[in-house]
């Protein structure tokens, strides 16, 4: 017997917490074949978009984007002699992954701004991400008075300062 009182974002939650591995799989393959960052019609998480608030109107757009797994690391010096504090291969970047898909979504569509973001998968080389975008130009998103303060100028590239929250969270905020 089904419960009444969950809602259908209720319930593609919980499909997504068990999904079909075949299908995920077949869908990952695809995407790696593509390009890094494209654009998708309609969310695959639509539970997760909607809470993190994507809504189906103009202004909005949602971009997948493939980040290559592995530890971004210093390369080391290869040249002449070098002391041994400078022979170190040490991390370097102190960003999750989240917030470079994010960053990298930001820098193809410029005029767009980086809403929030979710994790969609992984296989043994890649990420993947959806970035929820919106155009801080469009009307509907001025009128909008729960999104109408992206408009203002102050939140201009927000996601290159670490405003969005993946980025507060490597920042150590949250």
């Amino acid at each position: 017997m089904i419960n009444m009182t969950n809602g259908m974002y209720h319930y593609i939650g919980e499909s997504w917490k068990k999904p079909d591995s075949k299908y995920i799989r077949e869908m990952m393959m695809e995407w790696r074949k593509g390009e890094t960052v494209v654009k998708v019609e309609k969310p695959l998480r639509l539970d997760r978009a909607r809470i993190l608030g994507y809504k189906a109107k103009k202004g909005f757009t949602v971009v997948r984007v493939r980040i290559l797994r592995g530890g971004r690391k210093r390369p080391r010096p290869r040249k002449a002699r070098k002391k041994g504090r400078t022979l170190a291969i040490k991390k370097i970047l102190g960003m999750s992954y989240q917030w470079v898909a994010e960053q990298r979504a930001n820098r193809k569509f410029k005029n767009l701004e980086v809403l929030n973001s979710y994790f969609i998968g992984k296989d043994g080389v890649n990420y993947f991400y959806e970035v929820i975008l919106i155009d801080p130009e469009r009307p509907e998103i001025k009128n909008d008075k729960d999104l109408n303060w992206i408009s203002k100028p102050e939140n201009r590239k927000r996601v290159f300062r670490g405003l969005t929250s993946a980025g507060k969270k490597s920042r150590g905020f949250k």
